[in-house]
């Protein structure tokens, strides 16, 4: 199963229409997948300390229904591919079941000059063997 995580929707995320705002929908897919990192045993702070960064270098979000106004919505993430510099993922947020929104996503991995590089071996052991390895398409 992928990796989940619960969000409730506030007050200040909601547009006029309460529905939530568009640009929140990425807070919420960056959340998951930072606790996804973190439950694979990836801290970003351990990543920095090892002069690496984590860089979003593209993604595509679609959006099919709103979320409201006193929602709960789950997020769900998971690792598409481990390329040579970076990763795909997919992540989707549904509410009872239906789906609101779906993003793909390509990460980069950059050393602490931003420049492209390899993940190290601590990155790519915990997403081999960790709880974002499964993907449900």
């Amino acid at each position: 199963m992928p990796h989940t995580t619960e969000i409730k929707v506030r007050f200040s995320e909601l547009d006029p229409y309460n529905h939530v705002n568009h640009a929140v929908y990425v807070t919420y897919f960056e959340v998951a997948r930072s606790e996804a990192l973190v439950d694979a045993g990836i801290s970003l702070e351990r990543v920095a300390a090892a002069g690496f960064q984590f860089v979003v270098v593209e993604l595509a979000t679609r959006f099919r229904l709103p979320a409201l106004a006193g929602d709960t919505v789950l997020v769900e993430t998971w690792l598409r591919e481990v390329g040579r510099a970076s990763t795909r993922w997919g992540q989707r947020i549904t509410r009872d079941g239906a789906i609101l929104t779906t993003q793909d996503l390509r990460v980069g991995m950059a050393n602490s000059k931003g420049r492209p590089t390899r993940p190290p071996q601590f990155i790519l052991d915990a997403l081999s063997s960790g709880p974002v390895t499964v993907a449900p398409d």
